[in-house]
């Protein structure tokens, strides 16, 4: 379930809707850091890991997949139909033509509900919600999301079954033994590298479905399948090795459905 109030029912992609693709798959990187580290650019997400009742990894892994590349195609990153700039389209633009970043928070009761409130998209999967929030200098965080722990937190590696017919895998690789944060991060970029190199129809048949994927731990025989994927149809994470891998590690593999 996305919690997009303003996504529109249409029978195909638009000219907005191509639009918003072109500017996704037009690429990243090109500008450089700002000097200030505090007006880097930056997507949170937030994890809601109730203490009590934690989700199961990997649907909480699909929940902050699923949000990161549906604000990146919502229409309030992109032009409305006058012309105007959606309100999220500045932060948006900007964050994409530089290094794209993303940090995880963990969040629980009163934060989460606080969360709500903060300028994003809210997804749920099988029970677990993440939020993908607006990018923004990370100097300038809302005081809601800056008291989040980023973390000290991680769930269980679990066993939720094959990938779902049909659907986009998001194969991780668990020799990295990454935590659920620095994974959200990543699996987060996948999605949207892999809507970056879809078709604006294919990518907006995946956006009718919920931007729905199984994400899921991979085993040496299902990763040398999709790095043999790499040369056709499927898209790599090569992580700058900011936190927790080395420079260069791939650490997700997008496969189509």
């Amino acid at each position: 379930m996305i919690d997009d109030p303003c996504a529109a029912v249409m029978s195909g992609p638009d000219a907005l809707w191509r639009a918003r693709h072109a500017v996704l798959a037009a690429g990243y990187g090109g500008r450089p850091d700002p000097a200030d580290p505090a007006q880097v650019l930056a997507m949170p997400i937030i994890l809601h890991i109730p203490k009590a009742d934690p989700p199961l990894r990997s649907s909480l892994l699909e929940a902050a997949a699923s949000a990161s590349v549906a604000l990146c195609l919502d229409e309030r990153v992109g032009l409305a139909e006058d012309g105007e700039p959606g309100p999220w389209r500045g932060n948006f633009t900007a964050w994409v033509s530089g290094r794209i970043r993303k940090v995880s928070r963990r969040a629980r009761g009163a934060q989460w509900l606080a969360a709500q409130d903060v300028a994003g998209i809210t997804v749920e999967v099988g029970g677990a919600q993440a939020r993908a929030l607006v990018p923004g200098p990370v100097g300038e965080l809302d005081p809601r999301i800056k008291k989040m722990q980023i973390g000290g937190t991680d769930l269980e590696h679990d066993n939720p079954g094959p990938p779902i017919p049909g659907l986009p895998v998001l194969w991780i690789d668990p020799a990295l033994e990454m935590t659920v944060g620095k994974a959200s991060a990543q699996v987060g970029h996948a999605s949207m590298l892999l809507a970056a190199a879809m078709s604006d129809e294919e990518a907006w048949r995946w956006a009718q479905a919920g931007f729905r994927c199984s994400v899921r731990d991979a085993d040496p025989a299902q990763w040398a399948d999709a790095v043999a994927r790499l040369s056709s149809d499927a898209v790599a994470v090569r992580d700058a090795g900011y936190t927790e891998v080395a420079p260069g590690s791939m650490t997700v593999i997008a496969v189509p459905g």
